[in-house]
């Protein structure tokens, strides 16, 4: 893996220096094209980080139609993990704690939303979800989700919380064969057919566009969850 900062460059091993230029020069290897239109491309932008981030876990388990999909969390990467489920033609299922999340994730394409601290409402569900996707980045109890699979189903976990998970109960995996994984982005190839799904589905990123000045207001809005649900930067005023 090359990262896009801080990271050593693959063929002369000196450190990348992140994604603020005017312009780069890379190998045609790094190079992705996109289909969307001109006018989507801030929209689009998002879909390098968070769209692969979701799009590859669903791809490597296969969700597709008929199956019921589970998403854990409304932000960033959540609003991304309905609208491509959704696309592969899954029954899409938002878990939140805030209730007032759930007219947004049905205009995403969920068709149903759980409050997760609510038994009742779990309840309904338990036994039922194929897979869950798993976005939640602060530390929360992990058994309620997995009792949400069925026989072989599997939640993967793509959000990093500052401190740890509590341990899972092994019962709970054990006794249907449930599986708990992670996943982290994806390699180009797959970044590729990513944007290519993307487009032909005309799907992008809910995004709110910044100057570089409001950058550090940014910052704090993102750690009070105050976006929906990406910030991008207009480069044109960095100079």
């Amino acid at each position: 893996m090359t990262g896009t900062y801080n990271s050593q460059e693959q063929v002369s091993r000196a450190n990348t220096l992140g994604g603020y230029s005017d312009h780069i020069v890379v190998s045609e290897r790094f190079v992705l094209r996109i289909a969307h239109h001109e006018e989507a491309l801030a929209a689009v932008a998002p879909l390098l980080c968070a769209g692969i981030t979701t799009y590859s876990p669903m791809r490597y388990w296969k969700v597709g139609p008929g199956q019921k999909v589970g998403i854990v969390g409304l932000g960033g990467l959540g609003h991304m993990g309905i609208k491509l489920a959704t696309a592969l033609g899954a029954h899409v299922v938002l878990f939140t704690t805030s209730p007032n999340k759930a007219e947004d994730a049905l205009r995403l394409g969920a068709k149903e939303v759980v409050i997760s601290e609510n038994a009742g409402e779990l309840a309904i569900h338990s036994n039922s979800f194929d897979f869950i996707l798993n976005t939640v980045a602060v530390a929360h109890d992990l058994d309620p989700f997995i009792a949400m699979l069925k026989m072989n189903g599997t939640m993967v976990l793509v959000g990093i919380p500052s401190s740890p998970n509590s341990p899972p109960g092994a019962f709970g995996l054990i006794s249907k064969r449930r599986s708990i994984a992670g996943s982290m982005i994806g390699g180009i190839s797959e970044t590729q057919e990513m944007l290519d799904f993307c487009a032909k589905h005309n799907i992008v990123s809910d995004v709110e566009i910044i100057k570089m000045p409001q950058i550090n207001d940014a910052f704090e809005r993102m750690l009070r969850s105050d976006v929906k649900y990406r910030f991008v930067i207009d480069m044109s005023g960095l100079s």
